[in-house]
């Protein structure tokens, strides 16, 4: 999600070098280009995105394809993304602001700004950033339905996981790939086959004839991320189709394949680069702790001096264990004496990981706090373990669930586009996409 939201954010920026967006005509601003069920694509919108599309590319012009391939692609993304948006509407998938405030504000950090400064370089370029808001609320929405879906059709079994290991299928380290589909309907004829083929086959010619391979994508793949120039990013090598994995493993950086046929239709790959991933050494901590929540009896400030004066108990000298077991409220481990166990760094929330960096073993911190209520931590050892096997059994959960769910996912959109009226009023693609549940 994080690249998606990135992305998303570059082609509501553009390329700030270029100067201000141009003003869309007025004339453009009414009709209906497509019909949706009960929803519609208003042609603002479609040129919307297009000339987002097109600032993006503005130092690049010639890696788009013509005006009419790169509004029909367009036009079918906004088309996907309404049907998604209302199927995740019926059922109930809400995304609250804070959730939405949240993903605003990590993409305007990872753009090294402050959320004001984005809506500043926003309106700068001529954008709305309420539409962008709206837009980020929208990927957060269909990221929702694809994990509640996922969720609901994809199971993995701990007898899946062995065979995986046991086989020797799971592939460690990443793997940053891009690719070009050249896309086949269900139930293709000979004929369609063959000229998908042939389709494929002069692409790959002209990317070997010093074509750029993210031009080509964005010219001539049928794949979601055409537009991204084909680029997958950086992945486990086990969250790649098994395909791509079994030919990207023969090929070195910088390579593109021969078209390879697949359920879909023809992909042409490319290996952009590689990364090993070595033995796993994980630090963890073993620590306990105090806990006094705060509650309609108990007010912040009395909550915090309780935990002041067990400090200085500690500190005195009495055993940190039996004040836990004895005054702390955390149900979990206050009958062990406070004691957490061993956790990574992360184990117990970021709150928590920043006090661990202060601390040295036996010492105690001063106290925190958190939405529970005041702390106090005594950090007893630290300790460094080879979590290569756990990783390696999560790589392989991860493995099948992403092939699982990638499948799964794809079915539905299909079968979701195939269940819905789709009436395309675009001038010259009229008839290219019409259908009816």
């Amino acid at each position: 999600m994080k690249k998606l939201l990135f992305t998303l954010f570059v082609v509501f920026l553009g390329a700030l070098s270029v100067g201000r967006a141009q003003t869309l005509p007025v004339e453009s601003l009414d009709s209906i280009v497509a019909i949706i069920d009960e929803d519609i694509v208003l042609r603002s919108e479609l040129d919307r995105d297009v000339q987002m599309i097109r600032q993006q590319y503005a130092s690049n012009p010639q890696q788009l394809p013509s005006m009419d391939v790169l509004e029909r692609q367009v036009l079918d993304r906004l088309i996907l993304m309404k049907l998604q948006i209302a199927r995740a509407n019926s059922n109930g998938i809400k995304i609250p602001d804070s959730e939405v405030d949240q993903t605003l504000g990590r993409i305007a950090e990872q753009n090294k700004l402050t959320v004001a400064q984005m809506r500043q370089a926003l309106q700068a370029q001529g954008q709305s950033y309420d539409q962008f808001r709206r837009s980020v609320r929208d990927q957060l929405t269909v990221q929702a339905l694809q994990q509640r879906m996922v969720q609901s059709r994809v199971q993995i079994s701990d007898a899946e996981i062995d065979s995986v290991i046991k086989n020797g299928k799971l592939r460690r380290g990443q793997i940053h790939l891009a690719y070009i589909l050249v896309g086949l309907a269900d139930g293709a004829t000979p004929d369609q086959i063959e000229e998908a083929r042939a389709k494929a086959e002069d692409v790959k010619a002209q990317i070997d004839g010093g074509m750029d391979f993210a031009a080509a994508a964005i010219r001539y793949s049928d794949a979601q991320n055409a537009l991204d120039g084909g680029d997958l990013g950086w992945r486990p090598y086990d969250q790649v189709p098994a395909a791509f994995a079994d030919v990207a493993e023969q090929m070195q950086p910088g390579q593109v394949s021969v078209p390879l046929r697949g359920p879909n239709g023809f992909h042409i790959l490319k290996l952009i680069e590689r990364r090993d991933q070595n033995t796993q050494l994980v630090t963890e901590y073993h620590a306990r702790h105090i806990l006094i929540k705060t509650s309609e009896l108990t007010s912040n400030e009395q909550a915090r001096a309780t935990v002041e004066g067990l400090r200085a108990r500690a500190e005195a000298g009495e055993d940190f264990g039996k004040l836990a077991k004895q005054y702390s409220e955390d149900t979990n481990n206050a009958n062990l004496e406070g004691d957490m166990g061993w956790f990574p760094k992360e184990g117990y929330g970021s709150r928590v990981a920043e006090v661990l960096d202060t601390l040295k073993d036996n010492q105690i911190s001063q106290p925190f706090e958190t939405e529970l209520g005041w702390h106090i931590l005594q950090l007893l050892g630290t300790r460094s373990t080879d979590k290569t096997q756990d990783i390696e059994r999560n790589q392989a959960r991860q493995m099948l669930m992403s092939r699982k769910a990638e499948d799964e996912y794809q079915s539905f959109l299909r079968q979701l586009r195939s269940e819905s009226h789709i009436e395309i009023r675009l001038p010259g693609a009229e008839g290219a996409g019409t259908s009816a549940g």
